[in-house]
């Protein structure tokens, strides 16, 4: 009775671990959602004619918005996508000398840069989190205490195309 006790303690412990990662990757992809239509407005005014790119920018973020009610699979997908379009944003602007030059692109690419090494920080913590929980929900004896009082695995925060791996980079 003790040892269950002591089980079911930790795996809620375990559970709330993965909770609070999972805040802390939801606060920084909003960070980054909110930067985007400033890093986009600035953008506007250079390349007029790069509609399609901007189109998709503001569509994965659209996405990203939409897939927050989602799970965990499915909102790496869409954050997938808007880092992927954000690469595509940047290798357009190198066709711009005077927008890479500009100090509120220069200032907003820098704070998007900050959040995507925060974003990468927030991962490594919710997934360190999945997997003690996943371990905690497997391994004998928790198994018993996880099946009887219906605790389940977390899924990981993983991004599937190996495209969408690549954060957004800026040459300068």
């Amino acid at each position: 009775m003790f040892w269950g006790v002591l089980i079911y303690n930790r795996l809620v412990r375990f559970r709330q671990q993965v909770s609070e990662g999972w805040s802390g990757i939801d606060v920084q992809l909003k960070k980054r959602s909110n930067l985007i239509p400033n890093l986009i407005e600035t953008v506007k005014g250079y390349a007029k004619h790069e509609k399609n790119t901007l189109t998709e920018v503001i569509e994965s973020r659209g996405q990203c918005v939409n897939a927050r009610k989602g799970g965990v699979l499915e909102r790496g997908e869409a954050e997938g996508k808007l880092a992927n379009s954000l690469v595509n944003l940047f290798a357009v602007v190198e066709n711009y000398p005077d927008l890479k030059a500009n100090d509120s692109f220069l200032n907003l690419q820098h704070s998007l840069t900050e959040i995507e090494n925060d974003i990468e920080m927030a991962r490594r913590y919710y997934n360190g989190a999945v997997r003690i929980m996943n371990i905690g929900v497997e391994a004998f004896p928790g198994v018993l205490i996880a099946k009887r009082f219906n605790f389940t695995r977390a899924d990981y925060f993983q991004i599937e195309n190996p495209q969408d791996r690549q954060a957004p980079g800026v040459k300068l």
